[in-house]
């Protein structure tokens, strides 16, 4: 049995503030100190998502207020200083991601495009929802019995057998105790048991020797 994935749909927000091209500046701003939020995402029509506003957009107004732009890379943040609407102000096209993504994948666009937030859309582009740093780390929570059972019935059970290897957890930590016969096994085993949600580390215990990280 294969090891559970969560995906962004797990964990998202299916509630999410969303704002129009014509949105102000004042009203941008209102809506993330209202909301404790660092971006919103600019739908058009029917709720597709052409853009995003975020804390990052709107700073160059108060940037820019008396100097101006000296080096070649702040042309187009100074461009922004004169924005007073979501259409001229927002980041576009917006950095997205669909609700059947791993949290692996999130992780990685969010770590790349160097963003906080990410607008949750279908396939046609339309708003379904809001995932966030803090949401990715929900996995984390995941109860010690749920991530163990998941290693013994997904993991051990299609790596190890006939070997005689056992896993325990704390606190996201796995230590696997027991030994294999092909010693081969134990990187890929490791491997297998850091793809499940919620593992922090994972340790390797053999007969008569302490625990230590593989």
């Amino acid at each position: 049995m294969p090891a559970a994935r969560y995906t962004v749909s797990d964990v998202m927000s299916h509630t999410a503030v969303a704002i129009g091209r014509e949105a102000s500046y004042k009203e941008i701003v209102e809506l993330m100190q209202q909301w404790k939020v660092s971006a919103v995402p600019v739908l058009e029509g029917e709720g597709r998502v052409v853009g995003v506003v975020s804390e990052a957009d709107l700073l160059p107004k108060e940037e820019f207020r008396q100097d101006d732009p000296r080096l070649p890379d702040q042309l187009e943040e100074a461009s922004k200083a004169g924005g007073v609407l979501a259409e001229e102000l927002m980041s576009s096209p917006a950095v997205t991601v669909h609700p059947d993504a791993t949290i692996a994948e999130a992780a990685r666009i969010m770590a790349r495009k160097r963003v906080k937030r990410l607008p949750v859309v279908n396939a046609e582009g339309m708003l379904e929802g809001i995932v966030s740093r803090s949401d990715l780390l929900k996995v984390f929570l995941r109860p010690d019995e749920e991530i163990e059972e998941e290693i013994r019935d997904a993991v051990l059970a299609e790596l190890a057998p006939p070997a005689h290897v056992e896993a325990s957890v704390r606190e996201g930590v796995v230590t696997l105790r027991g030994s294999l016969r092909d010693r081969a096994l134990v990187p890929l085993m490791a491997r297998a048991v850091r793809a499940v949600e919620g593992v922090v580390d994972v340790r390797m215990e053999e007969e008569g020797q302490a625990a230590e990280a593989v």
